[in-house]
């Protein structure tokens, strides 16, 4: 069996500012062009960004929208999941990445941080955003790449030898 790609998750605010937006363009384009694939919410704002950016950059992009309706995910998803969770689909998202990059939101970005910290994934807190004990603040989109594909990495090493 081959290795399959990483799969990092990027969440963050759903109404970002300018600077956001560009930090989420920024950091699905390094995800593309260093072959990961980038998974977020699939809606708009920093996800929408994200995914843009990414498919720019001839990236693979996963969005696990909240309802039911695929057709809900922003056009950059290429693989549109329907979660009919709510912020429930917090959990699909943090469980099934290798790590997650963080940029600044609100709640919604808090539930991703702290269930990707309680399933023992590790999380790359980039820009203003939440300081949360066991996250790790990367200073530029280069570091923050960089140590999750890593720590992905890693975690899939963890996975394959149980």
């Amino acid at each position: 069996m081959g290795t399959r790609r990483p799969l990092i998750a990027v969440c963050g605010a759903g109404e970002p500012s300018a600077e956001t937006v560009a930090l989420a363009e920024a950091v699905g384009t390094a995800l593309a062009e260093r072959g990961a694939v980038v998974l977020c919410g699939g809606l708009g704002g920093v996800m929408d960004a994200c995914c843009r950016a990414a498919k720019s950059a001839g990236g693979l992009t996963v969005g696990v929208v909240p309802g039911t309706e695929t057709s809900r995910a922003n056009a950059h998803v290429d693989v549109p999941i329907a979660s009919g969770m709510s912020h429930g689909r917090n959990a699909i998202i943090v469980h099934s990445a290798g790590a997650v990059i963080a940029l600044p939101g609100s709640y919604g970005t808090l539930s991703e941080i702290a269930l990707a910290l309680a399933d023992g994934k590790t999380v790359f807190t980039l820009g203003d955003t939440w300081d949360i004990p066991g996250a790790v603040h990367t200073d530029s989109v280069e570091a923050a790449v960089t140590q999750a594909l890593a720590a992905a990495a890693k975690q899939e090493h963890v996975e394959r030898s149980v």
